[in-house]
C-alpha cells in the first residue's frame, strides 16, 4: 500500500502555547493541566494527564492561552526540543511546547511514534541565540509519510506492544546494573568489616597531606608551557590517572602554592558536581591538583592501594560527613580528611588483603560490564523499532 507525503501543517493543526502572568496569584492553583517541557520530560508513558503546575479559569479568560485538546501530541519544542507525549485530558501548555491536533488522516499514536522516528531531523530545524527552539512555521512545513488509518493504526499498535517489551527488559537489565554496583560496594564493606579488631590510626597524624590551587587563567605565562600534569576533581574517577586533561608551567609550581605530587599518592575529591565529592584515585605520573583536590603522599603507615579501596569503601560515609554542615554545597576539607580514623595492620597484611579485593572485585566488575553492556543493547532497540516500522527498506 503506498504512503502519502504531506506537510504537518497540511494533516495536523500546530498549536502554540503561553505562560500567564507569573506574579498574579490568581491565574494559577486552578484545575486545569498546563504542560511544559519538564512535565513532558518526566514521562514514563505516552499519555500526559497531569502536571506540575495548573492554571486557574481566570487565565483562560480573555487571553491566548488555545485549548489543547485529548488525543493532541504535544511536543518540547525547546529546552530540549524533543520531549513526546499524546495529551490524556483536555490541558494547555506553555511556549516551550507545540500541540498536534490530528485531522482525518491521521492517528495520534501513530504520529506520536512517527515523530519519535524523525526527532533528529526536527531537531536539526532548531534555531536561536539565546535557546535553540523550532519554530511553529518550521514545523507546519515538515513532510512526513504516512500510510492509510488502518495501517496506521496497526503499525501503532504493534509498536506500543514491542517497546512496552523493551521497557520491561530495560528496567530490568538496569536492576542488574544496580545490583552489579551493590555487589562491588559490598565486597569492599566486607573487606574491611573484617579489620575491626585491627588498630586504627589518625590519617593526619601518619601522613603528609596537602591541596592545590588554580593558577590565575589570566596569567599566559601559567599555563602556555604545559609541563606538569594538572588534576581537577572531575579526573578524579575510582581510576588511575596516567594523564591529565590540562598542565600547568614550571613558573606557576614555583608561584602559585602547588606541590609537585609523586607518582602513587592517593587523591580525593573535596567537592564537585554530581558523584564526583568523595571518589578518589591513586596518581600514576607525577602531577599537581587544584584546591578541589586533596592529596595524601605515600608513607609508611598505610600502602596507596589498600587507603585507595578503604576510600572507596568509605565513599558514602565520606559524603555524608560533609552534609549538613551549612552553606551553599556539602563540601569535605583537609580537617573533616585528616581526621579520618583508618584501619592501620601491618603493610604486608595490607597488600594481602588488596591482592584479594582485586581478584574478587575482577569478577564483579566483569558482571557490571556484561550487565551495563546489555542495558546498552536494550536502549537502541527503540530507535530499530522505529525504523523498521517506517523505513522498513532501511
Amino acid at each position: 500500500m503506498s504512503w502519502t507525503r504531506a506537510p504537518l501543517g497540511e494533516v495536523t493543526r500546530v498549536l502554540g502555547g503561553t505562560t500567564p502572568d507569573s506574579g498574579n496569584p490568581d491565574l494559577w492553583g486552578g484545575v486545569h493541566v498546563w504542560v511544559t517541557p519538564t512535565d513532558l520530560g518526566k514521562l514514563n508513558t505516552i499519555f500526559i494527564n497531569e502536571s506540575a503546575r495548573r492554571v486557574s479559569d481566570k487565565a483562560l479568560q480573555g487571553r491566548s492561552l488555545p485549548l489543547v485538546p485529548v488525543g493532541a501530541v504535544v511536543m518540547s519544542s525547546r529546552a530540549p526540543i524533543g520531549h513526546l507525549a499524546i495529551a490524556g485530558c483536555d490541558l494547555y501548555t506553555n511556549q516551550g511546547c507545540k500541540s498536534f491536533v490530528c485531522g482525518e488522516q491521521l492517528d495520534a499514536q501513530f504520529l506520536f511514534f512517527m515523530l519519535r522516528h524523525r526527532m533528529p531531523d526536527i531537531q536539526a530545524l532548531g534555531s536561536g541565540a539565546t535557546f535553540v527552539e523550532v519554530s511553529k512555521s518550521a514545523l507546519e512545513a515538515f513532510e512526513i509519510s504516512f500510510p492509510g488509518l488502518a495501517e496506521q493504526r496497526q503499525i501503532a499498535a504493534r509498536l506500543k506492544a514491542q517497546l512496552a517489551e523493551v521497557e520491561t527488559a530495560r528496567q530490568a537489565a538496569q536492576a542488574q546494573v544496580r545490583d552489579a554496583a551493590l555487589l562491588r560496594q559490598r565486597l569492599l564493606r566486607q573487606a574491611f568489616d573484617a579489620l575491626r579488631a585491627a588498630p586504627r590510626k589518625l590519617l593526619g597524624d601518619h601522613a603528609h597531606t596537602t591541596s592545590g590551587s588554580t593558577p590565575s587563567r589570566g596569567d599566559k605565562r601559567y599555563w602556555a608551557s604545559a609541563d606538569i600534569p594538572w588534576v581537577k576533581t572531575g579526573e578524579v574517577a575510582f581510576a588511575p590517572i596516567t594523564r591529565t586533561e590540562e598542565a600547568i608551567s614550571r613558573q606557576a609550581l614555583a608561584e602559585c602554592s602547588l606541590t609537585r605530587l609523586p607518582v602513587r599518592t592517593v587523591l580525593i575529591a573535596m567537592y564537585g558536581q554530581g558523584k564526583t565529592r568523595g571518589q578518589s584515585a591513586i596518581l600514576e605520573v607525577e602531577a599537581t591538583t587544584n584546591q578541589a583536590c586533596f592529596a595524601i603522599l605515600p608513607n609508611d603507615t598505610w600502602d596507596a592501594d589498600f587507603l585507595h579501596h578503604w576510600l572507596m569503601a568509605s565513599y558514602d560515609d565520606l559524603r555524608e560527613l560533609s552534609e549538613g554542615r551549612g552553606g551553599n554545597q556539602a563540601n569535605l576539607n583537609g580537617g573533616l580528611l585528616n581526621a579520618l580514623e583508618i584501619p592501620a595492620p601491618e603493610i604486608p597484611e595490607q597488600r594481602r588483603i588488596v591482592q584479594d579485593l582485586q581478584s574478587q572485585l575482577a569478577e564483579a566488575n566483569a558482571i557490571a560490564r556484561a550487565a551495563a553492556a546489555q542495558l546498552a543493547e536494550i536502549e537502541r532497540l527503540p530507535q530499530r523499532l522505529l525504523a523498521q516500522a517506517f523505513d522498513p527498506g532501511a
